[in-house]
C-alpha cells in the first residue's frame, strides 16, 4: 500500500479516506458491480464475528444456491442451517432464513429500502439495517462498526479507541458528505481504513493517508483508559460441542440416532446441555422416536394403511 503523503488541509477526512478506498479497497465479492441487496445483507450477517476469508468461499456457495429471498424461503430453515457449514454462530442462518420468509410474503421479494423497513425483518439490527442501506442502496446513514468507531476514536478524538454506542451515529453522521453517493463511499472507507491499516493491535500509522492529521498521532499515541476485554477461547466449551453436534447433523442426509450425537462428547451433562440449547435455539427438531434432524427436514410420516 503506497503512502499518500499529506493531505491537503481544505479536504475532509471523508474525502481524504474516499480517494484513498478508490485505490486500496479489496476486491470481495459482495462490492463489485451489480450487487444487490440481497447479496449484501447475506455478506453482512455472515461477517459478523467471522473473518473475511473464511465467509467469501460460504458467500459464494450460498448465493450459487439462493440467489434471491424467494429461493430461501422455498426451502426449509434446516438446509440454511446446513449451508452455513462451520462459520458458527449459526442462528445467523435461522435469522436469514427468516428474514427472507418475511422480503417474499410482505415485501413482494424485494428487501426494503429504508432503515425503518429493514428493521422489520427478523434478525436485521441497527447496524445491519444501516449497512445495507448505505452499501446496497446507497444512502447517506451512518454505519458504526468497531472498525469505524476505532478510526474515528484516534483521527478525530485522539483515543486509543473507544466502545461503540448509539451517541456515536450523530458523531459520524457529520463527518459524511452531504451527498447519498458519496457518503455511502466514506462510510465503507472508514471501515476499510480500520481493517486494513488503523487496527487495533497493530496499526500501519507509516502507511495511514490521514496520519499527519490524525489527533491520536499528535497526541502521541496514548494507550487505552480501560483494559479490552478478551473473547471466551473455543475449546472445551458448549459453542464446541454445539458445533460438533450440529456437524453430525449437517453431515447426515435424514434423522440422526441419539446414539450417534453421543459420540461426539464424552461429557453426557455437558453434550445434553449442548443438544437441548440447540433445541431450545430451533436449529435442531427432536423427533418423536427420539431422533434428531434439522429443523424442517425430517421426512413427513407416512399415512397409516
Amino acid at each position: 500500500m503506497r503512502d499518500t503523503g499529506t493531505p491537503d488541509p481544505g479536504t475532509s477526512l471523508a474525502e481524504t479516506l474516499s480517494d484513498w478506498y478508490a485505490e486500496a479497497q479489496r476486491d470481495l465479492p459482495w462490492r463489485r458491480p451489480g450487487t444487490g441487496a440481497w447479496q449484501v445483507l447475506v455478506s453482512e450477517v455472515m461477517l459478523q464475528q467471522t473473518p473475511v476469508a473464511r465467509v467469501v468461499p460460504a458467500y459464494d456457495a450460498w448465493l450459487a444456491r439462493w440467489p434471491t429471498p424467494a429461493a430461501l424461503a422455498a426451502d426449509p430453515s434446516g438446509e440454511a442451517v446446513r449451508m452455513w457449514g462451520r462459520l458458527g454462530y449459526p442462528r445467523r442462518a435461522l435469522r436469514l432464513h427468516a428474514a427472507a420468509v418475511v422480503v417474499v410474503e410482505q415485501h413482494g421479494g424485494e428487501l426494503p429500502r429504508t432503515v425503518e423497513g429493514l428493521l422489520g425483518l427478523p434478525g436485521v439490527g441497527d447496524y445491519t439495517a444501516r449497512a445495507v442501506a448505505a452499501f446496497a442502496f446507497r444512502q447517506r446513514v451512518p454505519v458504526v462498526d468497531t472498525n469505524v468507531r476505532r478510526v474515528v476514536a484516534r483521527a478525530v478524538e485522539g483515543l486509543a479507541d473507544a466502545a461503540v454506542t448509539k451517541r456515536d451515529l450523530v458523531l459520524v453522521q457529520a463527518l459524511l458528505p452531504a451527498g447519498d453517493e458519496a457518503a455511502a463511499t466514506a462510510s465503507i472507507a472508514l471501515m476499510e481504513l480500520g481493517a486494513l491499516v488503523c487496527t487495533a493491535r497493530a496499526p500501519r500509522c507509516p502507511v495511514c493517508p490521514v496520519q499527519a492529521t490524525c489527533a491520536w498521532t499528535a497526541a502521541g499515541r496514548p494507550g487505552l483508559v480501560a483494559p479490552v476485554r478478551r473473547p471466551q477461547g473455543y475449546a472445551g466449551t458448549d459453542r464446541q460441542v454445539r458445533g460438533r453436534l450440529l456437524q453430525v447433523l449437517r453431515d447426515t442426509a435424514g434423522p440422526v440416532e441419539a446414539e450417534l450425537l453421543a459420540q461426539v462428547w464424552d461429557q453426557g451433562v455437558q453434550r445434553d446441555r449442548a443438544l437441548d440449547g440447540l433445541v431450545a435455539d430451533g436449529l435442531v427438531d427432536p423427533l418423536p422416536d427420539g431422533r434428531y434432524t434439522l429443523p424442517g427436514t425430517a421426512e413427513p410420516a407416512g399415512r397409516p394403511d
